[in-house]
């Protein structure tokens, strides 16, 4: 394993922004950043040996100081929504950022851990990102949190995550990575296939809030348990998909019992890519990329709607809400630890 390291950039108070390069033995390639954390380039081979790079980002680290669409970073302490922007723990009320309607989206727009740079420690086969947290954006407790990116010989990309607090918190982080198989500049990814080890789903309320109830998908457009391209169903009048402009919902893993298990597969037909997930968390966050603003992204590519899928591996949104739903809450020596995997072929 080969791992280098350069400038990327330099953050808004000056400090110089590093980015990180891990190659292994087949050619695959993946850079990260210790400006959220985030999975900058990621250059698979495809079934001829020709590699591309598959997900969506920037060449420098200015640009992401913006990003609105989140592109590859780590969103912490607690990803996906809130609502009311508020919660309640041991009785205690705590309000946070009302950034979305009148809820609460990724922690905090501005001051969340995808906006922050982590200590960066590189490792035999990865890097290691760190970051401290006193209780910012309403979130109580003294936090740490470490993201751990590896690559192996397998073409497996895994992400490892620890987080603990000295008090009762959310804890609940993702990646936010958008995918193309066929490349980062390729345009839609609609006719990727997606096949989702998820029977059932958690249909939201306008504001895309969990109504609590969890779902089958057996007989609706949310049913990928029999791979499917992604823009088949996309379009078809169901209120699910009104609601949120297309995909953009937890799916309910099956049989999650927090050991690792595969739960994702994508094909791009094009290309002969095929991406391979697992994850120990009981959710994850199917979004086709509805609302990707138009912008300029690496080497010039131009990014637009549908043009990258997230596969957002988490507890699910607003549990601390449903009593129901698997419990994001953690600290007092309860520690947070999740891994996922994606893994590539041809």
């Amino acid at each position: 394993m080969v791992i280098e390291e350069k400038e990327f950039g330099t953050y808004s108070d000056g400090t110089k922004v590093k980015l990180y390069t891990i190659t292994n033995r087949n050619g695959m390639s993946i850079s990260v950043t210790d400006l959220g954390a985030a999975l900058v380039k990621a250059l698979v081979p495809d079934k001829n040996g020709v590699a591309a790079d598959v997900v969506l980002g920037f060449d420098r680290a200015e640009d992401y100081l913006d990003n609105p669409s989140f592109f590859g970073v780590v969103i912490g302490p607690s990803a996906n929504r809130i609502a009311g922007a508020s919660f309640e723990i041991d009785g205690c009320t705590y309000r946070i950022d009302v950034n979305d309607g009148e809820n609460n989206l990724h922690s905090h727009r501005t001051e969340g851990y995808h906006k922050r740079i982590w200590k960066a420690e590189v490792q035999e086969d990865g890097v290691i990102f760190m970051l401290e947290d006193n209780g910012s954006m309403g979130f109580p407790g003294k936090k740490t949190a470490t993201v751990r990116y590896a690559l192996t010989d397998d073409n497996e990309l895994i992400l490892r995550y620890h987080g603990d607090c000295d008090r009762k918190t959310i804890l609940n982080f993702t990646n936010h990575t958008y995918f193309n198989l066929d490349g980062h500049d390729s345009g839609s990814m609609e006719e990727h296939e997606l096949w989702l080890g998820a029977s059932r789903y958690t249909p939201v309320a306008p504001g895309a809030i969990p109504t609590g109830e969890i779902a089958a998908v057996e007989g609706t457009p949310m049913d990928f348990t029999t791979p499917k391209t992604v823009g088949r169903d996309i379009r078809v009048d169901f209120e699910q998909l009104e609601l949120t402009g297309g995909y953009d919902h937890n799916w309910v893993i099956d049989d999650w019992d927090g050991s690792l298990r595969c739960f994702a597969t994508v094909r791009a037909p094009k290309s002969g890519r095929i991406m391979k997930a697992f994850t120990t968390l009981p959710g994850v966050q199917f979004y086709a990329g509805n609302f990707i603003d138009e912008q300029k992204g690496k080497e010039g590519a131009y990014y637009g709607a549908r043009g990258g899928l997230c596969l957002e591996t988490q507890y699910f949104p607003d549990s601390v809400h449903h009593s129901e739903f698997p419990s994001c809450v953690f600290g007092e020596g309860k520690e947070y630890c999740s891994e996922t995997i994606y893994k590539f072929e041809y």
